[in-house]
């Protein structure tokens, strides 16, 4: 990747405090003695309006309260919590710019200084990432969820948001608070923090808003979405009532509840009554490791990741941070968190009221961090609104934008903010993936005769197939796919499966699958592709597709590029899915060998139950199911029945078991040189894997030599 030329370019950075508890702020004389360096403030130096009193320090420090402190019940405080952040593209141009004397200033400290010099960075590797990024995005807006007022806004800490937004913009030019509100605690605090509520409604102007949930009540905890919408509604009554704008498009939920993993009624709720367009949070994929954070859209929704800064509702005083105030310094002095900002192109940061009251740790942090950012790299900071900053985020990572669906019950935080009306159980032990005309109904008609084995309820477009791993399915999302799959009466020895036979050429379904179902076990069945296109060609013809009834066979197959997009089409999914090796080798990138079983398609048809006490004993189940005694062959029809009380059968519908013309020789040569290769890897495989080669892999392989 190139590097622009030039001067460095204005981007856009943010980072947002989240919304959590918050204590009561109390005033105390005692002031903490700590700062970063000269130039960066410390807690004391933040900006603060003059009491009106004589006090011994510039701005009073205060203390989490215990219940007997505070005039409301504890667990109401744990209810409130402002969030703070501010947004910026960087474009650098090189992230470490020093002077030609090589002493650029940090503060009033010199770069020698070794208490001033990045943590663990080397100007080489700074200089190595300048040269790989041409973008650099930094998120972070900050969000205060103001719920109305259990957390104390009083007009002394309103005016050092103020001078601190104010004092951000000498760096991140026009950087904004974001402010989200819950309004059911809008005056219900004491007279001090009402007018501090007042206060900061006069000058909705001054800052970008949000909504909250009404309540702080986590979204999951409502099955019925029109209990959302209708706690949204009074939010947004609220808002519209006191003249806060309700136009963003910005929502976060508490606790991250409902965002991932995914609960499909916050997402319509959002888009119902708000028309939100953006949301953020830190549980996609999982919480940790934050470098594998990513972003996704859902539903018209775009979903960014968002980062940890170390401040949490309980790091309150600079001297009680855990392990020690030089661990707070050391993470924004080259430490993680400006390692968050220089290596992810945007970072959102979340941070709570409780930050901005005792010792201001959340001003503290962020005026060093953007101090620091600027002293020691090339990147200029801006903000940008959320809707825009979504836009180029995934201009800048496309690939992000299809989620990547894992099962909820892997992570205990993901655990934690799922509807407990959701199951896990409701999700395959195994798949039957294909592909196409091989033998895959009949399996599956085999499998549903077993007492243990349970397949997925029928979809009114694609019948006994869910189809939902390789195309647009996929995006409605786990809940959409899970309602497919009966309760099992026991999740033990009860095994949950489905069939679509297009999963086994599919480029995603292999890590899709991998990641929602990765104990899932696979089957997938072989016959000689030549046999599996020309029947494929004829099911098309049975379809009456266009192409099929005005070409014939050999057309088909043997097009060129400049043949009719819909004769392609039709070729591709005649010969495409033929490359055994190739599908089977994608599949083998994501699941062990020991989940996958390979059937010979010909053994299916004619000796069933033998193959079925082999697909028994791969899957585990119990008790056997004696296939011998259950199976009829019906010389009528041509394939195997099911035998029923009375000697009657039970068999698959007449659309199985076609007789078709045989495929012309000119066809099979062209197929049986088309294939050579193919089916030369296709050995190779089956005997790495220690599998037999099927009789037509056999026969095929000697008219190689």
């Amino acid at each position: 990747m190139s590097l622009p030329s030039g001067e460095p370019q204005n981007i856009c950075a943010t980072w947002s405090p989240h919304s959590l508890p918050c204590p009561k702020l109390l005033p105390q004389t005692r002031a903490p003695s700590h700062t970063l360096n000269s130039s960066a403030p410390s807690p004391s130096s933040l900006p603060h309006p003059a009491p009106q009193t004589p006090h011994p320090r510039p701005h009073p420090r205060v203390r989490t309260p215990t219940p007997t402190q505070s005039p409301l019940p504890y667990p109401e405080l744990l209810i409130s919590g402002p969030s703070q952040g501010s947004h910026s593209l960087v474009y650098p141009n090189s992230l470490l710019q020093p002077s030609k004397n090589e002493q650029v200033r940090v503060g009033d400290k010199k770069k020698n200084d070794p208490n001033n010099k990045p943590q663990n960075i080397f100007k080489e590797d700074l200089n190595f990432i300048s040269r790989q990024w041409t973008q650099i995005l930094i998120r972070g807006i900050p969000k205060f969820y103001i719920h109305f007022s259990k957390c104390m806004l009083i007009s002394y800490l309103f005016q050092a948001l103020l001078e601190t937004q104010n004092l951000l913009r000498t760096q991140v030019a026009n950087f904004t608070f974001n402010l989200g509100f819950s309004g059911k605690f809008y005056h219900t605090g004491t007279e001090e923090e009402d007018e501090g509520d007042d206060l900061l409604l006069e000058s909705v102007d001054e800052f970008w808003w949000f909504p909250h949930m009404w309540s702080h009540m986590q979204p999951h905890l409502f099955h019925n979405e029109s209990s959302l919408v209708e706690q949204m509604i009074l939010n947004k009554d609220f808002a519209l009532e006191h003249g806060i704008p309700t136009d963003m498009g910005y929502a976060v939920a508490p606790h991250h509840s409902g965002v991932y993993p995914v609960h499909a009624q916050l997402y319509e709720a959002w888009k119902k009554v708000w028309g939100i367009k953006v949301t953020s949070t830190e549980e996609y994929p999982h919480l940790k490791p934050a470098r594998y954070r990513r972003g996704f859209i859902h539903n018209g929704i775009m979903v960014l990741p968002r980062q940890t800064c170390g401040l949490f509702t309980h790091t309150i005083f600079y001297k009680e941070y855990p392990g020690g105030p030089q661990e707070l310094d050391k993470s924004i002095r080259g430490g993680e968190l400006f390692l968050t900002i220089l290596l992810n192109p945007i970072s959102i940061f979340m941070t709570h009221l409780s930050n901005y009251g005792n010792d201001r740790l959340g001003l503290y942090t962020f005026l060093n961090l953007a101090n620091f950012v600027k002293s020691w790299t090339n990147l200029k900071l801006q903000t940008l609104p959320p809707v825009q900053l979504a836009h180029k985020y995934f201009e800048l990572f496309p690939e992000q934008k299809d989620p990547l669906w894992q099962n909820p019950c892997d992570d205990k935080r993901h655990r934690d903010i799922w509807s407990r009306e959701k199951t896990c159980y409701h999700l395959p032990k195994f798949l039957v993936i294909g592909p196409q005309k091989t033998g895959t109904t009949a399996l599956y008609f085999f499998l549903l005769m077993h007492p243990s084995i349970i397949s997925n309820l029928p979809s009114p477009k694609t019948f006994e197939e869910v189809q939902f791993f390789n195309g647009n399915n996929y995006h409605k999302g786990i809940d959409w796919y899970m309602d497919f799959f009966p309760t099992p009466v026991n999740v033990t020895t009860d095994f949950l499966f489905e069939k679509s036979a297009n999963y086994f050429h599919s480029g995603e379904a292999p890590r899709r699958a991998a990641s929602l179902v990765p104990k899932a076990k696979i089957i997938t069945i072989l016959i000689d592709p030549s046999d599996r296109a020309y029947s494929w060609y004829q099911h098309q013809r049975s379809h009456e597709d266009p192409a099929a009834l005005k070409f014939n066979f050999y057309e088909v197959i043997t097009s060129d590029q400049w043949a009719p997009s819909e004769l392609r089409t039709l070729q591709k999914r005649c010969l495409i899915p033929g490359w055994y090796a190739t599908h089977i080798e994608r599949w083998l990138t994501h699941f062990p060998t020991s989940q996958l079983l390979i059937i010979d398609g010909q053994q299916l048809r004619s000796d069933p139950a033998t193959v079925m006490d082999e697909v028994q004993k791969f899957l585990g189940v119990s008790p056997h199911y004696n296939y011998s005694e259950a199976l009829m062959f019906d010389p009528q029809k041509g394939f195997w029945c099911q035998l029923l009380e009375g000697g009657k059968t039970k068999c698959l519908g007449k659309s199985k078991g076609r007789k078709y013309p045989p495929m012309d020789q000119e066809s099979r040569a062209f197929l049986s040189s088309y294939y050579r290769d193919h089916n030369v890897e296709l050995s190779k495989l089956l005997h790495r894997l220690g599998q037999p080669l099927p009789y037509w892999l056999r026969q095929e392989l000697q008219k190689v030599r």
